[in-house]
């Protein structure tokens, strides 16, 4: 059985672009990794990988989430592959979360949604990647 949330691994062409969005979020930089040789690729399923891998921890966070952030160096990757549509993390205060992502440069990608007892919003994130922020009544 599921017990929570562990980590997300988003593929990025721009590390830092990454890094500064979940910054903005609460994330810091926990660890910071080139993976490559015969272990990782036969775990990954990708001969010859050669990557970056960030791992990225929400401050003050329990359980510890992570998102971790993964650059191929080699081979190329086809990045427009079908998987993830977003994820989601709840936050305590929606508009105040909204006006410190666009005062950092991140926009929202509509008007706050009330849905199932939540106040939701999408939010552009690295890579095209849909972060959706929601605030539960």
């Amino acid at each position: 059985m599921v017990k929570h949330f562990d980590h997300l691994t988003i593929v990025v062409r721009d590390i830092d672009q990454a890094k500064a969005f979940f910054s903005a979020l609460g994330f810091a930089e926990a660890i910071s990794v080139v993976i490559s040789g015969e272990q990782f690729a036969s775990y990954m399923g990708v001969p010859g990988i050669e990557a970056e891998h960030v791992t990225l921890v929400l401050e003050n966070a329990s359980p510890r989430t992570e998102i971790q952030l993964l650059r191929y160096r080699h081979p190329d990757r086809d990045l427009n592959k079908l998987g993830m549509n977003h994820i989601c993390f709840a936050v305590d205060d929606i508009e105040a979360e909204i006006a410190r992502l666009r005062a950092s440069g991140f926009a929202t990608r509509n008007e706050v949604l009330d849905f199932h007892s939540r106040k939701l919003v999408f939010i552009e994130g690295p890579e095209g990647v849909t972060i959706e922020l929601s605030q539960w009544r």
